[in-house]
């Protein structure tokens, strides 16, 4: 029989029940006459504290509280992906049926379709020996992605009653495990797993191989690794959700788990929308195909947000065990902090920098560490890769939030505001942004790119950072005084910008920028800036080099150079080297 208690206290979404009522720590329990969900948080003699992941408005002191005996879980089954959940795994299109205009309070609807039939194929026949992990069955979820049934982590033994292969639901037995005891355990294509819980790997392994996003300011100068972790903080309006876009859309994951945590829901709105009319440029199908978006905006309950993030990890880590590389965005973690701050406050927790609770740091540890390149139980090797957008109010980066993220993450992406209010997209500072990968993608990038690749990237940065430092010196006493050469690295360092690291997302041939190119762009933006140095030291003043206006030409090539043309980088190169001759012809 189900353990109960009776709601003593309400505060938001805090609930507390009197008595020692036998529930765990971690149970999922129905609250109240209309059963909403709710969390056990905190055990104390004669206290019960429960989070709830809904509306408590209207609830009084008396109604029920009711245990089911298990931790807040999700189902993990075929039909996740090409769906669109609330924080809590309930699909939005079956709280639709219900009520068209809002959530219901309490609606009990099934995560995933329970009579839909999926095609499936066995791998595995009776009297084979099986781990847990161990794949036993393909079933094509979506005509991207073949979803692989795999047997629960704790179950091992032999296979027995194995059916032939054919369409059958979530719930129909697939085969029957034959344990050390004895005792047969029915296998079906549903697992549920607690939220809070990661799912268990054989063994992890060292970033090596880079999420390739197409965005050239992230996949040269600050690169992420799969598996990696990534921070993205910036003010309003700085572009973290189109940051965040722009990889769902491009990135080499084979599976994208959108969370939109807290955020607007006019702009959750706009996500939804735009992700279900993209097409996916890899397979030609709909992007969503291979897509699983969980909507808790601003407006949802608090204490969901929370759930939120936990949800989708563990959506992701499912699909990672099938051997997936994973990417999850996370927009923002401010929001969910935010949620944690609340929460505390009504716990009457003591409070820590600017009232977040002491527990924020070791949180998104926890959250963060969550991501990494695994080899899985069935032998398979997947990845998540966590990026996280952050927004601390008035873009201050030293709040709390930030500052602890950027403890836990290698991957910094700082958007500025200027840069946005100057449409400079992707608003990215590179002299405030950083990656500790590097080093370890350098072996990949020698591979599979070019040999010079980190040289030419190094050489970008340099000249970035020459230009920040002489800029100070502009801002003090004018350009006319700088030496030619200075002027020079400053001309150069502007067809980086305007160039290399600014991006056209709306543009055919510049919104993704496979790697080939960006390395050709480097190293034509390089020759350009070896000739021009050349005239320099030849005396050559610099408003001579300015006459030919070919310094605007290497800035248009990113729009001018299809992806698929590499060879007309080298019309880019005859060009420069008839500049050269050109202005030493007049000059000379």
């Amino acid at each position: 029989m189900a353990k109960s208690g009776v709601i003593y206290g309400i505060n938001g979404p805090i609930v507390t029940i009197l008595g020692d009522v036998g529930f765990q720590m971690h149970e999922m329990v129905h609250v109240g006459a209309q059963k909403l969900v709710g969390e056990v948080i905190a055990l104390a003699s004669g206290k019960t504290t429960v989070q709830v992941y809904e509306e408590t408005a209207g609830m009084r002191p008396g109604e029920p509280v009711v245990g089911t005996g298990a931790p807040i879980s999700v189902t993990l089954a075929p039909g996740i992906l090409n769906n669109i959940f609330d924080g809590i795994e309930r699909p939005l299109s079956s709280l639709k049926e219900i009520n068209p205009i809002y959530i219901e309070r309490g609606a009990a609807v099934d995560a995933l379709d329970h009579s839909k039939k999926w095609e499936t194929h066995l791998t595995v026949k009776n009297g084979d020996s099986l781990f847990g992990g161990a794949i036993i069955a393909m079933v094509p979820e979506t005509p991207a992605v073949t979803h692989k049934i795999m047997l629960p982590p704790d179950a091992e033994g032999v296979v027995c009653d194995a059916v032939p292969d054919g369409e059958y639901t979530i719930d129909d037995t697939l085969l029957q495990i034959k344990g050390r005891d004895g005792k047969l355990r029915p296998i079906t294509m549903t697992q549920k797993w607690p939220i809070r819980e990661a799912r268990p790997i054989s063994k992890r392994f060292p970033a090596t191989v880079p999420l390739v996003t197409g965005q050239r300011i992230l996949d040269t100068l600050f690169p992420l690794a799969k598996g990696g972790t990534a921070a993205v903080p910036g003010g309003f309006g700085t572009g973290k959700t189109m940051t965040q876009h722009q990889i769902a859309k491009w990135s080499d994951a084979d599976i994208i788990i959108y969370i939109g945590c807290g955020e607007r829901g006019n702009e959750m709105t706009q996500v939804l929308e735009e992700f279900t009319e993209l097409i996916d440029p890899k397979s030609g199908n709909p992007l969503m195909d291979r897509t699983t978006l969980i909507a808790n905006t601003s407006n949802m309950p608090v204490a969901a947000r929370e759930a939120s993030l936990y949800s989708g990890l563990t959506l992701a880590e499912y699909y990672r065990d099938m051997g997936y590389d994973v990417a999850i965005m996370a927009d923002s973690t401010s929001r969910w902090a935010e949620a944690l701050r609340e929460i505390s406050g009504r716990l009457e927790e003591m409070p820590a920098e600017e009232g977040f609770p002491a527990y924020l740091a070791s949180r998104l540890s926890a959250f963060y560490e969550r991501s990494g390149m695994t080899q899985n139980l069935s032998g398979t090797e997947g990845s998540i890769t966590i990026i996280g957008a952050v927004s601390p109010q008035g873009g201050d980066f030293s709040e709390p939030v930030t500052q602890n993220t950027k403890r836990f993450v290698r991957c910094f992406w700082g958007l500025d505001k200027n840069l946005a209010y100057a449409r400079h997209y992707p608003a990215i500072q590179w002299m405030t942004s950083y990656s500790e990968y590097l080093q370890d993608l350098a072996p990949w990038y020698t591979k599979q790119v070019d040999p010079k690749f980190v040289d030419y990237r190094n050489r970008l940065v340099y000249l970035l950072t020459q230009e920040s430092s002489l800029m100070e010196i502009v801002k003090l006493i004018g350009g006319d005084v700088l030496p030619d050469d200075q002027k020079l690295v400053l001309e150069i360092a502007k067809v980086i910008r305007l160039g290399f690291l600014q991006q056209n997302a709306f543009h055919k041939e510049d919104t993704c920028v496979p790697m080939s190119k960006q390395f050709r762009m480097m190293e034509i933006i390089l020759y350009l800036y070896k000739k021009s140095r050349s005239l320099i030291s030849m005396g050559m003043p610099m408003s001579v080099l300015m006459q030919d206006g070919i310094f605007d030409q290497v800035v248009s090539m990113k729009y001018d150079i299809p992806n698929d043309k590499p060879e007309m980088f080298d019309e880019y190169r005859e060009r420069i080297d008839k500049f050269h001759d050109a202005v030493i012809a007049r000059n000379g």
